[in-house]
């Protein structure tokens, strides 16, 4: 059966499927796989890509309204921009390569096999006012959730997955990385351990290198 490529034209589909790449190829850890349906295919958020090394700003001017604690030992606090995530939702697929698609128009369940034609680097995307690296977001967000996240992932080439196409129907699938999207707040502690005002982030963070696999 031959495997084509062509773009998503009607947004209704039937079911999806998020599959992990297989282990010879998938970066390191191996995660275990999961499946979930849904009736359309996985978004991609249009967040700003964080660029290597950035961003961190300066320091904002002190304000009266800070809180200023006290501080018996008078050591004091260490300056800078801290970042704390508060809650989680789900992982989003951001695609590597074109979209691929197969139709069945036997009468049958026919095997669609789909391979990943190029490599690519998925980063960390954001919202907001992050100020602190990305190595500082993710390990934020991996002790507070609980959770294995980065702040890149390679999708490489090569990487294979075989699935059953119904009758008469179409598969799609997109290989890429799967970035766990989450929310928190950057803030200034001043050396004296005043704070400044918190700003609001939504961050997607990778987590998995993957197949997202949906029909219609």
């Amino acid at each position: 059966m031959r495997v084509h490529r062509r773009a998503l034209l009607a947004p209704a589909v039937a079911a999806m499927v998020l599959a992990t790449a297989s282990p010879a190829l998938a970066d390191d850890p191996t995660p275990t796989p999961t499946e979930t349906v849904a009736t359309t295919p996985p978004d991609q958020p249009e967040e700003s890509d964080l660029e290597e090394g950035a961003p961190e700003t300066d320091a904002p001017a002190p304000s009266d309204s800070m809180n200023y604690p006290d501080m018996p030992d008078g050591r004091g606090c260490d300056q800078g921009w801290y970042y704390h995530p508060t809650s989680k939702t789900k992982d989003y697929h951001k695609g590597v390569g074109a979209e691929q698609a197969n139709y069945n128009g036997t009468s049958r369940t026919a095997k669609s096999s789909f391979t990943s034609e190029v490599t690519g680097t998925v980063g960390i995307a954001y919202t907001g006012e992050l100020n602190v690296k990305g190595n500082v977001a993710v390990a934020e967000i991996s002790s507070k959730f609980g959770v294995t996240v980065s702040a890149s992932l390679t999708a490489k080439i090569g990487n294979t997955i075989a699935v059953d196409t119904p009758s008469r129907k179409t598969t799609y699938a997109r290989y890429g990385v799967f970035r766990l999207k989450s929310y928190g707040y950057s803030q200034y502690v001043y050396v004296n351990c005043g704070k400044g005002s918190k700003k609001n982030v939504t961050i997607y963070t990778p987590r998995r290198v993957g197949w997202a696999i949906w029909e219609k």
